[in-house]
């Protein structure tokens, strides 16, 4: 397995750890009031929101390129 088939891997596990995270952090009853509140979520929620999607997206990219250079 190549180095960069392990990073996307790696960064497509943890952009779904993250995105599971800030879905849990979402449901929970601070994040709940604060967004009923101020109409947004909480920072560290964002967060991970953010991170994840980036880091998920990253993930599939690099799989998705070393797939389509060999062809």
């Amino acid at each position: 397995m190549s180095n960069n088939k392990v990073l996307a891997l790696v960064l497509l596990v943890v952009g779904l750890i993250l995105l599971f995270l800030a879905y849990q952090s979402s449901q929970s009853l601070g994040d709940q009031v604060s967004e009923a509140v101020t109409g947004r979520f909480t920072d560290s929620t964002i967060w991970f929101l953010i991170l994840g999607a980036i880091s998920a997206v990253a993930g599939v990219g690099l799989l998705l390129s070393g797939k389509s250079s060999r062809s």
